[in-house]
Parts: structure tokens; C-alpha cells; sequence
């Protein structure tokens, strides 16, 4: 990476940074890169991907509707209805 790449993404983000934050990226950014050319190197054929460090199972259980109580059921504990409906006070004007 270069000084000018670092300034394109300043322009980008529209950020100014100094001489010395500028620096100090592009140090950081370099050491990353050279990271990720080390990692490169590493032969991973024949290795399955994860999708999951962990060693667990989808424990979901089967989505299926149950109607539990019935609207009149419901409603018979209502203070007030209306339409159907819970009538409750009114919180705005």
C-alpha cells in the first residue's frame, strides 16, 4: 500500500488526516497486508470449510401454528372492546 492510497481513502471518507496519522496508517495497513500474504500460503486443500467453530446442531424446533384460546375467550377479559378490538385509553392528543 501506498501514501496515495491513503489518501484516496481519506478522500473517500472525506477525512485529513496528518502527516503523522498518515504515516502511522500506512505502517498498520502494510503489516496487515503482509498478513494476509502469509495466510496465503497456507495450503488448505482438502479441508471442509465451517461454517461454525462450534460443534453443534440446529436445535430449531418444527414450526407448526396452534391456536392456543379463542378470540371470544380472549376478548371475554377485555375491560372494554370495541370492534373486536381492546378499547384502551388514549396516550396522545
Amino acid at each position: 500500500m501506498t501514501e496515495s492510497t491513503i489518501r484516496t481513502y481519506e478522500a473517500m471518507a472525506k477525512f485529513d488526516l496528518g502527516d503523522e496519522a498518515r504515516k502511522y496508517m500506512l505502517e498498520g495497513m502494510n503489516e496487515l497486508e503482509d498478513s494476509f500474504k502469509t495466510l496465503q500460503t497456507v495450503d488448505t486443500g482438502g479441508v471442509t470449510p465451517l461454517v461454525s467453530v462450534l460443534d453443534m446442531q440446529n436445535v430449531l424446533r418444527e414450526d407448526v401454528s396452534n391456536q392456543l384460546i379463542t378470540r371470544d375467550e380472549l376478548m371475554s377479559n377485555a375491560v372494554e372492546e370495541y370492534d373486536g378490538y381492546f378499547q384502551v385509553p388514549k396516550t396522545l392528543e
